[in-house]
């Protein structure tokens, strides 16, 4: 085990930083990129970092970093437009704080805020939905419409915008059967044809559906009414049982997989189950039943058992059932439940760098033992290692020169304070040390200093 270093005094850690900054300046780049992804950014910090030059690395950071009320309200109060749209565009910036955005004097701002109100399911009062209503570009009056369920006061507004197409938009035939008479006259006279075609539209008689009698469907030319059929429950299953000799595969999956079906029906009927298939529609409300779902798990039927796995909130014994399913897939799939054990997590880990991200975020993922990895040959193993939780500090460490992981092992904050310091004056490890979130917030401060001092500062727009 690697002795772990001295900490560095505060004049050693500051003159190794400035040699550094002097001998190459783009250390500096490297060091607000990474301040950019740290975590633990308190938000003076974050008040100096927006002030500085255009930041190196993506340019959508504060779009897709964690921001709390505090954080929020520093972007929000940003000079910089650009600050302004990305922090409307951010799922956890704080909604109330977000609301100044409502009044913002640029309306792309204004824009993108009403569009994320709708798109985030913001809950926001209904007087800033009637000021937003009456927004002076039509444009964020239209995003209004985004807002499910809109009130009534709110629809009547927009209905009789001034802009045909703000008007056109918010036409729809609940609003038209409470409208008042006059208003309704009105907007059959309509002067914009747009407004008059969505109104005719919305006013033409319903046509009946063609419903294909049940024979028809099953004996049907095309595949996908066979396929349709061979799964709705409304078609007797004695009917249905017809298409158990489909020479599509399709069409006898789909009926292999009816609920009103006994294992011994399923068994008679040839079928091949796909990776992706499209899952019974009856799965997801019947296998809320706890007695359904353990019946289900024990089915001979491979594609009935990876739709269960999708399914929250399952028994125990059934999510242990499954964990223990032959077939591969079913365990994959059981990942999707936040209730997924560490042994089905890792496994999928292991056998899809694909789903990298997703498994190791699972809350299940991190657990004592992953640390056995911290030498294996695969790096995603290497990765796996830093989320054992009774690592000490020399794991990281010992990773920090990792060409795949030592970026991560830097972020870590169990990673060595004094070695840390030093870490941030190589070129090669200055990023990921810069974006530990133990990282002194004097330290941080100083880091800005130094690369605007280093990079004299031309404020963006």
């Amino acid at each position: 085990m690697p002795s772990m270093p001295s900490v560095p005094s505060v004049p050693q850690a500051d003159a190794g930083l400035e040699r550094a900054a002097a001998a190459d300046e783009r250390i500096t780049h490297k060091w607000l990129h990474g301040l950019t992804c740290n975590a633990g950014m308190p938000g003076a910090v974050l008040e100096r970092l927006l002030a500085c030059d255009a930041l190196p690395g993506s340019g959508r950071w504060l779009a897709m970093r964690r921001l709390d009320a505090e954080a929020t309200a520093i972007v929000v109060a940003s000079p910089y437009v650009r600050h302004r749209l990305d922090v409307a565009e951010n799922p956890t910036a704080d909604p109330d704080v977000l609301m100044r955005l409502a009044y913002d004097a640029e309306p792309r701002v204004r824009l993108v805020y009403t569009v994320m109100v709708g798109e985030f399911k913001r809950r926001i009062p209904a007087k800033l939905l009637e000021m937003l209503a009456r927004d002076p570009d039509p444009k964020v009056r239209r995003a209004v419409l985004w807002y499910q369920p809109l009130p009534p006061a709110v629809q009547d507004r927009l209905v009789e915008d001034e802009d045909p197409q703000v008007r056109a938009a918010a036409l729809n035939r609940p609003l038209w059967e409470r409208l008042a008479q006059p208003v309704r006259e009105r907007l059959l006279d309509d002067p914009a044809e747009q407004v008059r075609a969505k109104l005719a539209e919305l006013l033409r008689p319903r046509e009946e559906p063609e419903v294909l009698a049940a024979e028809l469907r099953v004996a049907h030319p095309e595949a996908h009414v066979r396929c349709e059929a061979a799964g709705d429950l409304d078609v007797p299953f004695t009917l249905a049982l017809r298409l158990a000799h489909d020479p599509e595969n399709a069409v006898r999956l789909a009926l292999s997989m009816r609920e009103d079906l006994t294992e011994e029906q399923r068994a008679s009927i040839r079928y091949d189950v796909p990776d992706w298939f499209t899952w019974p529609a009856w799965m997801a409300q019947k296998a809320a039943d706890p007695d359904t779902a353990r019946r289900i798990s024990v089915s001979a039927h491979a594609g009935l058992r990876r739709a269960l796995a999708r399914q929250p909130h399952l028994p125990d014994d059934v999510a242990r059932r499954l964990a223990e399913d032959e077939d591969p897939l079913v365990r994959r799939h059981l990942c999707a439940s936040q209730d997924a054990p560490h042994e089905v997590l890792l496994e999928a880990y292991v056998a899809d760098e694909r789903s990298t991200a997703f498994l190791l975020n699972h809350r299940n993922f991190a657990k004592p033992g992953l640390a056995r990895f911290v030498d294996d040959p695969d790096p995603r193993l290497r990765m796996a290692a830093l989320h054992d939780p009774e690592a000490g500090p020399e794991l990281p460490l010992r990773l920090a020169d990792d060409p795949e992981v030592g970026c991560w092992a830097l972020r870590d904050p169990r990673f060595p304070a004094g070695e840390l310091l030093r870490r941030l004056t190589r070129m090669d490890s200055a990023f990921g040390a810069a974006a530990n979130p133990t990282l002194p917030h004097t330290v941080m401060h100083r880091l800005i200093d130094l690369s605007q001092g280093a990079a004299p500062a031309g404020k963006g727009a």
